[in-house]
């Protein structure tokens, strides 16, 4: 897999990965399970329209490498296996890592007590060998039950802008929330790159 999606427990992994995948299917009432092991979620790309605030994915196709006519052959869905919270301390020691190209780590915002379990785990993940040359997506979830001043509280507690200064890899923080879909159109693009 490509592309995995990786967090402390009750980030928000498995509700944001549902938002991009189903965006209409996540509400204020929509509730997730914690994931147990792992899960694998196909999200389609939104087409580019005059209405770009709806963000309604095309119907699935069969092709599992199909790519959109006349847009320089980006691919119109990605695969992105979601491994849960509570095997972080498997996560190394397991083939996860391999063939990864792009990662994206969970963080929920609104929960200041987790962000220094998840910065323990995010650093974990930045000296891991097998994941120097992928590119990395932050994402600071549940940005709709959190307070502006959270989202610097959340960077300075992971010590982001010391740590982007030693690390090799390129990452790229997001705020996002899949019940209000604020970020969620940034996510599809950064997973859209090549």
């Amino acid at each position: 897999m490509s592309c995995i999606c990786l967090g402390p427990k009750r980030a928000g992994k498995t509700h944001l990965l549902k938002a991009l995948q189903e965006p209409d299917s996540i509400d204020e009432t929509s509730y997730s399970m914690p994931t147990i092991g792992t899960g694998i979620f196909r999200i389609y790309f939104p087409e580019k329209s005059a209405n770009a605030d709806r963000h309604k994915p095309p119907p699935p196709t069969t092709d599992a490498v199909a790519t959109s006519r006349g847009s320089k052959h980006l691919p119109k869905f990605i695969q992105v296996l979601e491994i849960g919270g509570s095997m972080a301390p498997l996560w190394r020691q397991s083939q996860y890592f391999e063939d990864v190209k792009k990662l994206v780590y969970v963080v929920d915002a609104s929960n200041l007590c987790q962000i220094s379990a998840a910065g323990v785990l995010f650093y974990s993940i930045l000296t891991e060998p097998r994941l120097q040359k992928v590119k990395i997506l932050l994402v600071l979830t549940k940005m709709d039950y959190s307070y502006r001043q959270m989202r610097n509280e959340a960077l300075l507690m992971l010590q982001m802008s010391k740590l982007q200064k030693q690390i090799r890899q390129q990452v790229t923080i997001v705020e996002a929330s899949a019940v209000t879909k604020v970020g969620l159109s940034t996510i599809y693009e950064w997973l859209q790159r090549p």
